[in-house]
């Protein structure tokens, strides 16, 4: 879709410690071939978490022309906070460590390529819509995510590792999967899809609007982000030896393949278990139950 040339002002969010610090590095010279637009570039500032969503959402609702996130796949839920479902398009330029939903939806995940072409998509009003879910918590609470939905062994692990100081890096994500191994068991799911109930024993649901989370783990292999539809993935009440045989699978997406491993595919899932909080797009979200919906064309992306 070609829109008149973008002449407002772009609004830029960007994570420097992204990609363990190299975004750093990098970020005067994207910022220098963003401006190549021949827009007015505004760097958001902020302190923390909180401060950078405000700073987006402020920035929307002051008229800016596009969104611009620099970082990784939290970097852009973030920033998909403020645009999810409004006419205001986002650009990405992946520079984290999981650049997941940028390479779901077919973008750049080398930084300066990425900028070089969300600056051409502005300069020529280039862009395309792509669906993104909406989360549901309760009657008031609402999150938009672009790739994935971890409910199961995987969200367990992200708890356990978010509360540990030592060590940093991907180390702790190792450490904290070894734990939650010796504590493996099967958790009771209730599932509405499209309104049909399903019960099942798992270890695992996740829910993919796109097909990969973690860094090219393909979790959700056949989820397509412009079919208007979910891909829910079960892994069902197995082992330790068994998960940790199908877990190398999963960067193939010949998980699903295991017998122990449903797949379904709807526009609507309510999801419940006790004691599971979800994260989407890698970030913690809420406590289950949890109702997700596919909103087809939510995001206009630069591209």
């Amino acid at each position: 879709m070609t829109e008149p040339p973008c002449t407002g002002e772009i609004a830029v969010l960007a994570n420097p410690s992204a990609g363990r610090g190299r975004l750093a590095r990098l970020l005067p010279e994207v910022l220098a071939r963003l401006g190549g637009a021949g827009a007015s570039v505004r760097l958001l500032e902020a302190s923390d978490a909180a401060g950078a969503s405000d700073a987006c959402h402020a920035a929307v609702a002051g008229g800016a022309a596009a969104l611009v996130a620099v970082g990784g796949d939290g970097t852009v839920h973030t920033a998909l906070q403020a645009v999810g479902g409004t006419p205001v398009p986002l650009g990405i330029v992946p520079a984290g460590t999981g650049n997941d939903f940028a390479a779901e939806v077919g973008l750049s995940t080398q930084p300066l390529a990425a900028a070089d072409a969300v600056a051409a998509a502005l300069a020529a009003g280039r862009t395309r819509t792509v669906d993104l879910a909406k989360l549901r918590s309760g009657a008031d609470r609402t999150r938009w995510y672009g790739a994935v939905l971890g409910a199961g062994f995987d969200a367990i692990v992200n708890e356990r590792a978010n509360v540990m100081r030592f060590p940093r890096g991907p180390r702790r994500y190792d450490l904290a999967i070894l734990a939650e191994l010796a504590r493996l068991r099967p958790r009771r799911y209730t599932l509405r899809l499209d309104g049909v109930a399903h019960t099942v024993d798992a270890v695992l649901v996740a829910v993919g609007n796109t097909a990969s989370y973690g860094g090219g783990m393909r979790i959700c292999p056949a989820a397509d982000p412009g079919d208007g539809l979910l891909d829910v993935v079960v892994a069902g009440a197995v082992g330790r030896l068994t998960l940790m045989r199908i877990k190398p699978r999963v960067y193939r997406g010949t998980h699903v393949e295991h017998p122990m491993v449903s797949t379904f595919r709807a526009r609507t899932v309510e999801l419940d278990a006790e004691g599971i909080i979800g994260y989407a797009d890698g970030e913690r979200a809420f406590p289950l139950p949890v109702t997700i919906t596919c909103v087809p064309g939510a995001l206009t992306l630069l591209s």
